[in-house]
């Protein structure tokens, strides 16, 4: 197993921890409001930018609906995966890749709290989306059209997408170097080979 930093483990932990609670503290809280309950918008931008709250049993953006299992079961997986190629393969050794997997990790303990449906009297099983963006600008009319709604999400999903966001920068823009083979500084200063 390759030695890893241990302020990485603390990296790693503290975004999972903070992003997952952060998640499921907003999504209780929501749920407690009577006349997000009912259905209704709670506007921020009226007409543009809200709260609702909706039920996804569903992917990221509502794909799949109804296959919450399975959602499940594959979050159990990467949830297993994440640690496992940060820590037992060392991955963790890059500060990026373990802060975009930290972000990963509360967006797949975030999701999976509610598709396990552990609150069961609060909410029904699957993923609790919260925040609701409402119409965009018709450009040749410069008015507001009636009706494109982006799907609701919540801090999990944001916290996926942006960790995913950030996996690819990092394989674009930072090539890993650590898989390189490490040399003695003193021999190959000397010429000397290594025993």
């Amino acid at each position: 197993m390759p030695s890893v930093p241990r302020n990485r483990y603390l990296l790693f932990g503290l975004i999972a921890v903070v992003g997952c609670a952060t998640d499921l503290v907003t999504k209780a809280w929501f749920n407690s409001w009577p006349e997000l309950v009912a259905g209704n918008v709670y506007w921020l931008w009226r007409g543009h930018v809200g709260i609702q709250l909706s039920w996804n049993q569903g992917a990221l953006f509502g794909m799949g609906q109804g296959n919450s299992w399975l959602f499940a079961a594959m979050a159990t997986a990467a949830g297993c995966a994440v640690p496992a190629w940060l820590f037992w393969f060392g991955a963790a050794r890059d500060a990026w890749l373990t802060a975009a997997l930290g972000g990963i990790m509360a967006g797949i303990l975030g999701n999976l709290y509610d598709r396990l449906g552990l609150p069961a009297t609060v909410w029904p099983r699957g993923d609790v989306d919260i925040v609701h963006i409402h119409a965009v600008r018709d450009w040749m009319l410069w008015q507001w059209s009636d009706e494109l709604r982006w799907p609701n999400f919540n801090i999990a999903d944001s916290l996926l997408v942006v960790g995913a966001a950030a996996l690819v920068w990092h394989a674009f823009w930072n090539p890993d170097h650590n898989d390189k083979p490490a040399h003695s500084v003193g021999n190959r200063d000397s010429g000397r080979p290594d025993h």
